[in-house]
């Protein structure tokens, strides 16, 4: 019988395309994917360790695959990602269920743990590897999109973040080489490229001839097939005309901006080493407004950082206010050992910023209700996924200010449709988060491909 292999993955989309990757390396080994932990031979959870909400979940996951692994056939716990390239001793010290370790740049080595001939700790230097288009990958979501990672590591000094100890430096992919995996991609049936890393407008400035974004951005839109183009994690640093214009007027690249601002007092700014100031940030979300119509914002924001004030949350609350932007996610401050901020004083009981967390979650949602009612009546692309996991007898989509797994849905009716098709929908009803539209296209049944791989992921955002 054919080995088995399960796959846990926690974290941001970036961990999951370095859990994309190690699903290819066990293909390639022989093994296919078990659905469940209790029917594998090996089991592989790949961790988040950004926030202590985030180390938790990873570790109350590895002792539940622990326990499942006694009622299978399991000869294998493999623990990897951040939270082991952070705490490789600790774990290794703490955990005996665990058979193996490795690190967040160790994917490939997974091929040695399931040749046999590994040691239990393989924990090595983050900065080691970044994927590459001739790396083994096996897409694991809904099949017309996918993730693609331009660059790894990070070289902001972010007082709250801890990101650069545990993924290294700011190593960025030859343009050449992401445009070589975009093509592959599309050759499997992929509409949507979703380009991520760690700090993205930094993109190039450590490659020879340091390309740009906004270089790359048009590259990768250009690449025949493509429909969709997403850009995730942009800096709020002045931005080139050439990006803007990539954003604006490229007719694949999808009008959405994902900025993580993080706060909008000049004080926390500085105490979270920013390096930039409201008045900056006001004047991207206003060059940005004005130079692509129809643009839907994401940001994220942290709160309870050491030293907020209740009139520097106040302040962040109007800013929010004035933006208005579309989509917000709110993050409690974590108390990291490591990070510069942990050394700050002003600490902010949990209380508090529980309160903040639920005053600035419910003033973003207001701004989403009202984004979202003014869609009802508009004829929108959208990007069929499959059966709701919400109602099994409705199909749902995207439309191009919904990224994958965080903004939503739209539920479809009115016609057959099938997952990977682009489809013409027109609203008919809103809430805060999803849409439900009529088709009103006819519209061609996509190639046919094989089944997506199903992958369990637990996918949450960072606010890095």
């Amino acid at each position: 019988m054919r080995r088995k292999i399960h796959f846990v993955s926690l974290g941001c989309p970036k961990n999951r395309v370095d859990s994309e990757v190690m699903v290819g390396v066990a293909a390639d080994a022989g093994y296919g994917l078990a659905t469940e932990a209790e029917d594998a031979d090996v089991i592989v959870v790949n961790t988040c360790g950004f926030i202590g909400e985030a180390k938790k979940e990873s570790i109350d996951t590895i002792f539940e695959m622990a326990e499942l692994r006694k009622a299978g056939s399991c000869s294998k716990l493999v623990v990897t990602g951040c939270l082991s390239q952070r705490y490789p001793t600790e774990l290794s010290e703490q955990m005996p269920e665990v058979d193996h370790f490795l690190g967040s740049s160790d994917m490939l080595k997974l091929k040695q743990v399931l040749g046999g001939k590994a040691k239990r700790m393989l924990v090595g230097n983050p900065a080691d590897w970044i994927v590459r288009a001739k790396d083994p990958r096996i897409l694991t979501g809904p099949s017309a999109s996918a993730y693609v990672k331009i660059a790894e590591g990070c070289n902001r000094t972010c007082a709250f973040c801890t990101i650069p100890e545990f993924r290294g430096k700011q190593r960025s992919r030859p343009l050449a080489d992401v445009v070589r995996e975009v093509k592959e991609l599309v050759a499997q049936g992929v509409l949507e490229l979703n380009l991520i890393s760690q700090d993205t407008v930094a993109y190039g400035r450590d490659l020879e001839g340091r390309p740009s974004l906004a270089e790359l951005v048009r590259a990768v839109a250009d690449v025949p097939g493509v429909r969709w183009v997403r850009v995730f994690y942009l800096y709020p640093e002045t931005l080139t005309e050439e990006l803007t214009d990539v954003l604006a007027n490229h007719p694949k690249v999808v009008k959405y901006v994902d900025m993580p601002l993080q706060h909008a007092a000049d004080a926390m700014l500085k105490r979270m080493r920013r390096g930039h100031g409201k008045d900056r940030q006001k004047r991207v979300v206003e060059r940005l407004r004005n130079a692509i119509p129809g643009l839907t914002f994401r940001t994220a924001f942290i709160v309870g950082h050491p030293g907020e004030t209740d009139a520097e949350f106040q302040e962040l609350v109007d800013f929010v206010n004035w933006a208005k932007f579309e989509r917000v996610g709110v993050f409690r401050y974590s108390d990291e050992e490591s990070a510069k901020s942990f050394a700050l004083e002003g600490k902010v009981t949990p209380l508090q910023a529980g309160k903040r967390y639920r005053a600035l979650m419910s003033a973003a949602r207001k701004i989403a209700r009202a984004h979202q009612k003014s869609l009802i009546g508009k004829e929108l692309d959208v990007l069929v996924e499959g059966v709701s996991e919400e109602h099994e007898f409705v199909m749902q989509g995207r439309h191009a200010g919904q990224a994958p797994e965080i903004d939503g849905h739209v539920f479809l009716s009115g016609d057959e449709c099938h997952p990977g098709q682009l489809r013409r929908v027109r609203v008919e009803q809103a809430s805060d988060y999803d849409l439900v539209g009529t088709l009103i296209d006819v519209g061609e049944r996509p190639k046919k491909r094989s089944a997506p791989v199903r992958l369990k992921v637990l996918a949450s955002r960072e606010a890095g």
